[in-house]
């Protein structure tokens, strides 16, 4: 029975590199997919067709290959160690919005309590946390400020079009309680950061709750990664 919780484990994490497959890795990243979430240069992306109201987003790597995996396997498998080289790549998106010397809130866009429950875990707030504790090792005065929630039950967002997903989550969004008074606090730059950008739904929805509690300073968003399938499909782009 001592080897039940090994055996379960690699039924859900993969035997190797998370990203690539390769070695025996328990689910961790290999060198070279650890090197592949941060070695292009932070890029701002956009949707197509653009959600109104949705922010400047910055990604470092597109949506495919190591990234995917990788992505896939911390938010559905509960491969928590990969916190920290996607949080990582989350930090270099976050570093553009905010490097004029302010301090930066990083401000999660919250899953689902089904979801949570079920992965056992909020990815997106997990790699916020790791994305902050990086920038503040780099000097930048960043802090996690997980104040929105859920108002209303959304759908599950896979399979929805652009325009029924922006249906899905409209209003569903909202700021807690004495959370507007920290999110307006002077001298700080609120990012919005979500773990993939797919139409810009979910971010432009968190954006309408941050402004709704009165925040409208200089409002940016960053992703860990941008989708490089619907980029090519043509609904979203990298601009230069």
């Amino acid at each position: 029975m001592r080897g039940t919780g090994r055996e379960l484990a690699g039924l859900m994490l993969p035997a190797g590199c998370a990203g690539c497959g390769a070695g025996r890795g328990a689910g961790a990243l290999c060198a070279g997919c650890a090197a592949e979430l941060t070695a292009g240069a932070v890029r701002r992306v956009a949707p197509r067709p653009r959600p109104p109201g949705l922010p400047a987003v910055y990604a470092a790597v597109a949506y495919a290959g190591a990234a995917r995996s990788a992505l896939l396997a911390h938010k559905e498998r509960g491969a928590l160690c990969l916190a920290h080289p996607l949080g990582t790549a989350l930090a270099a998106g976050v570093r553009v919005c905010g490097d004029g010397g302010e301090r930066v809130v990083l401000v999660p866009v919250p899953s689902a309590r089904g979801a949570v429950v079920r992965r056992g875990h909020d990815p997106v707030r997990r790699l916020a946390l790791v994305a902050a504790e990086r920038l503040r090792r780099g000097g930048i005065r960043a802090e996690l400020l997980p104040v929105l929630r859920q108002r209303r039950a959304v759908a599950d967002q896979a399979g929805l079009s652009a325009v029924a997903r922006q249906r899905n989550v409209s209003g569903a969004l909202e700021v807690v309680r004495g959370g507007a008074l920290r999110l307006r606090a002077p001298g700080c730059r609120v990012v919005l950061v979500d773990d993939v950008l797919t139409t810009g739904a979910s971010l432009a929805e968190a954006a309408r709750a941050v402004r709704a509690a009165g925040c409208h300073r200089g409002l940016a968003a960053a992703v860990v990664a941008a989708p490089r399938d619907a980029f090519e499909a043509g609904r979203a782009c990298w601009l230069p």
